[in-house]
């Protein structure tokens, strides 16, 4: 079993999309959401908001850069309508200038010799009227449980903050036909990302967003067929995975996923139950899926390891992996993401536990992360503060971050280098403190 980069699976070729594509190494980009696109209306007044945004070329080098020969990208979060559009600055697959916006990135990808997929996000219940002028949608009508839970909404130009009380604008429950228009929205947005270039589409299922809405059961309490068990409550993204594969061709299609996530509200009990049965569902319906991401249960985006560590402990799933939708998925390619780094990535791909690793935050900072790990070079610290924009200066810590070299590096695991200039590197103590090792 490898613990170190050498002769590692990590950079071992890997067969998804039914065989369509291989790819050359197993180090995947994460979907991130990066808030840095284009407003399409400029003329901005408070009775005419912009509520379109599309990408550009800043956006596209952003891609590029990360690029490898036989990489695989999946691209940020993409509403598949105007009614998805879970917040301001994100391009999304439902305008003419999608098309034309996002042709750009795929071919600069493909340029480099990656390949990208346009992950599909629709933001249900997290999304507001003052995004998209029209009430949000779930599962059902279920309100913010907590009343002080609040959201900022970016408007940018000019720029300008508003916060909101979400508890203020509970959404409205989809009606069977407003489920019908939504898989529709999906599949004109898959069209048109393969369309635009995109080798595939992933669904966003994750992250407390609509299809985990439908998915958890404190969100979904339809006494319908969508609602009122664990097969119930799968049954839109059941039907919202086939509908995809018949658009585009189930090698096309993929699924993020987050069985034990907290994120967004998604407080439901019976996972287990209702992802296994998801899972079962899915590799029935559509068995030629291009590749299943699962997210760790250990990693949280606003919770502390040891505070979701007390959740699993709730619900008796103190030691629980990812194994048990590892076996149901088969020979379907399986990723995870979740808190990977260059500590703990060896050795996991080769204990079977997956097929491929996702990277987020690494590869928001390190643009060339695929030849650092290869290599054993540092890397450097993410900036969380600049995560998410809009930004007045949309290059700042998305496109100016440089590829490694020896002289930006004053000192690596206590080695003393003679006249070179200190770069920002990862504090090991510091990240071990906010993500502890899931291998």
């Amino acid at each position: 079993m490898s613990s170190s980069p050498k002769d590692s699976l990590l950079f071992a070729p890997l067969a998804i999309a039914g065989g369509k594509i291989t790819l050359k190494h197993r180090v995947v980009h994460a979907p991130c959401t990066r808030n840095r696109a284009i407003p399409l209306n400029e003329e901005l007044t408070p009775e005419n908001p912009n509520r379109i945004w599309y990408p550009d070329e800043l956006v596209a080098e952003y891609y590029a850069q990360r690029a490898t020969e036989g990489g695989l990208l999946i691209s940020e979060g993409i509403p598949p309508s105007l009614e998805a559009t879970g917040a301001p600055g994100v391009p999304g697959l439902f305008h003419p200038s999608h098309l034309t916006g996002w042709r750009l990135t795929t071919a600069a990808v493909h340029r480099r010799g990656g390949f990208i997929y346009a992950q599909l996000w629709h933001a249900g219940r997290t999304t507001l009227p003052h995004l998209t002028g029209t009430p949000s949608v779930s599962a059902s009508a279920a309100p913010w449980d907590d009343p002080s839970e609040q959201k900022t909404i970016h408007r940018l130009p000019p720029l300008s903050d508003e916060t909101v009380l979400l508890v203020d604008y509970p959404p409205l429950e989809l009606t069977k036909e407003g489920i019908k228009k939504t898989i529709s929205d999906y599949c004109n947005a898959a069209r048109m990302a393969m369309d635009a270039g995109f080798d595939g589409v992933e669904v966003h299922g994750g992250n407390g967003y609509l299809p985990e809405q439908f998915l958890s059961s404190n969100i979904n309490v339809r006494s319908d067929e969508y609602g009122g068990s664990p097969e119930k409550r799968c049954r839109f993204v059941v039907e919202l995975m086939e509908a995809l594969a018949e658009t585009v061709g189930e090698e096309n299609v993929a699924i993020r996923l987050s069985p034990f996530g907290l994120f967004n509200q998604a407080r439901g009990t019976e996972r287990v139950e209702t992802w296994g049965h998801l899972c079962r569902e899915l590799k029935r319906c559509v068995p030629g899926m291009s590749y299943v991401s699962f997210i760790e249960p250990r990693y949280e985006q606003i919770f502390s390891v040891s505070e979701k560590d007390s959740f699993l402990s709730s619900w008796g799933l103190e030691k629980t992996d990812l194994s048990y939708f590892r076996e149901i998925m088969g020979s379907t390619p399986f990723f995870s993401a979740g808190g990977w780094n260059d500590k703990n990535s060896w050795g996991v791909l080769e204990s079977g536990a997956c097929d491929a690793l996702l990277y987020g935050r690494y590869f928001l900072s390190n643009p060339d992360l695929v030849e650092r790990l290869k290599h054993g070079w540092p890397l450097e610290r993410y900036d969380r503060a600049t995560f998410y924009g809009p930004f007045e200066d949309r290059t700042f810590h998305y496109t100016d971050y440089k590829p490694w070299q020896p002289e930006n590096v004053a000192n690596i695991e206590g080695v003393k280098l003679e006249g070179v200039k200190q770069s920002k590197l990862v504090d090991v103590t510091m990240e071990a403190r906010e993500v502890e090792a899931v291998a």
